[in-house]
């Protein structure tokens, strides 16, 4: 039996990045595989080119820590992949293979950004893809440009004739030469590995429980297509647990380790523009991070975060679930499973699965809580 492990978001813009993830490494070493995801470049560039929110290159050094807490695979895939140029992407590629890791879901072009990160672990070969649902276009590699693996997410706005300036109803999918992309790697990989993941980027940012249209038929599409579990982050807070299929879809794993002062309004260089984006933050997503946390520009209810787990044997998938953690006033996030804080994490992953609609149902053992497979099995 194999247990791997997976997290959301990982940022370390912060000095002694080994002490944001000390108090989870016991759990992510004690697992046979721990995957997380890298959302920053890291590059000693002054290259900055995002047309996104910015997200300055991190310390090259902080990937040693990630991997000194146990992480083995990172996926890449992100909206702020190319946000350091082409030199800040091969860096984070080589600088997380130096540290002993293997990355996947970026690369110098589309090809290799689409080739999956296989370890083996237990005598079973475990294959990781990662994809990008989200903008921007610039972070997407080519067959002549470095950037991402993605999925292309069409969006259409239909108006309320009856009342001009009302808002619109949003329907969200993906495109269907780009899902059939993405559906052929994981059948690819399928046929030559034991475990096969897929990581996804997608969900909108910063707003509790809201899944998009698009979010559960990608997820879905990839389990039909032969993956055994899909992790998702990005929107920088959780979102709630599917099974299809008797496979688990973790739709967003939220923040984990993500210290950085870069979205926090100060003096010097683009302090206009940060105040900007922080004014514009609490106009679309009506909340302010806390100011006595100005390492996390982030919503309060993003403080709640899982280590999410599949464990595997010779037969397939076993049993998944997560293990409940709190992101202290430190900005460190910390196991709290078989406390109380630990149930109220439960709790919060209970509520937000139910205001989502999803079928995700728990049961809590010890320091973990299951996911019940049997949901999402066809008769």
């Amino acid at each position: 039996m194999i247990t791997v492990g997976a997290v959301g978001d990982l940022i370390l813009d912060e000095p002694d990045p080994e002490f944001f993830l000390a108090p989870a490494a016991p759990v992510l070493t004690g697992m046979d595989l721990a995957i997380g995801h890298i959302e920053v470049p890291h590059s000693t560039t002054a290259v900055q080119q995002s047309t996104d929110v910015p997200a300055p290159p991190a310390d090259p050094a902080a990937l040693k820590a990630v991997a000194g807490a146990g992480f083995a695979v990172v996926t890449l895939a992100g909206n702020h992949v190319l946000d350091a140029g082409a030199g800040g992407l091969a860096d984070t590629i080589a600088y997380a293979r130096a540290a002993g890791m293997e990355p996947t879901g970026a690369g110098p072009d589309l090809a290799q950004a689409r080739r999956p990160a296989i370890v083996e672990r237990g005598g079973l070969r475990i294959g990781v893809l990662s994809y990008n649902c989200v903008g921007p276009r610039e972070s997407w590699a080519t067959s002549r440009k470095p950037g991402c693996a993605y999925v292309h997410v069409l969006t259409h706005y239909e108006l309320d004739h009856a009342s001009p300036g009302g808002p619109p109803k949003i329907y969200t999918f993906a495109d269907p030469d780009s899902l059939a992309a993405m559906a052929d790697d994981v059948r690819r990989l399928r046929a030559e590995a034991d475990v096969v993941l897929v990581a996804l980027h997608k969900g909108v940012g910063h707003t509790p429980v809201e899944v998009a249209m698009y979010e559960s038929p990608v997820a879905r599409a990839a389990v039909d297509a032969g993956a055994d579990a899909v992790f998702s982050h990005h929107p920088h807070i959780m979102r709630g647990i599917e099974v299809h299929r008797g496979r688990p879809i973790f739709h967003g794993l939220g923040n984990f380790a993500t210290v950085t002062h870069a979205l926090t309004p100060g003096a010097g260089v683009g302090a206009e523009e940060l105040q900007a984006w922080a004014e514009r933050r609490t106009k679309l997503y009506g909340f302010a991070p806390d100011p006595d946390m100005p390492f996390f520009p982030f919503h309060p209810e993003s403080r709640n975060t899982v280590i999410a787990f599949c464990r595997f044997n010779g037969a397939g998938l076993h049993e998944a679930g997560f293990v409940p953690c709190w992101i202290d006033d430190r900005g460190r996030p910390v196991p709290v499973g078989g406390t109380p804080e630990g149930e109220a994490v439960t709790k919060y992953v209970e509520d937000i699965t139910r205001g989502a609609r999803l079928n995700g149902r728990f049961t809590t053992r010890g320091s973990e809580v299951l996911v019940d497979l049997t949901e999402g099995v066809p008769a």
